[in-house]
């Protein structure tokens, strides 16, 4: 694996880590698997998901 690999790799696991520990702060209730398995596509494509994501980083 590569070194530009890993590192997109850490990103991707530290997202996910993060959104999936502050998402008491979301207004989401349910889907919390998938929202935060698919946090790169939602934040780059849904309004409404990145001020979320924002909230659930921001603890």
């Amino acid at each position: 694996m590569s070194l530009l690999g890993f590192a997109a790799l850490v990103v991707y696991v530290g997202g996910i880590w993060k959104f999936w520990t502050g998402f008491h702060r979301t207004n989401f209730s349910s889907g919390k698997l998938y929202l935060a398995l698919m946090w790169p596509v939602l934040l780059a494509s849904n309004k409404s998901y990145r001020q979320n994501f924002n909230r659930a980083l921001k603890g």
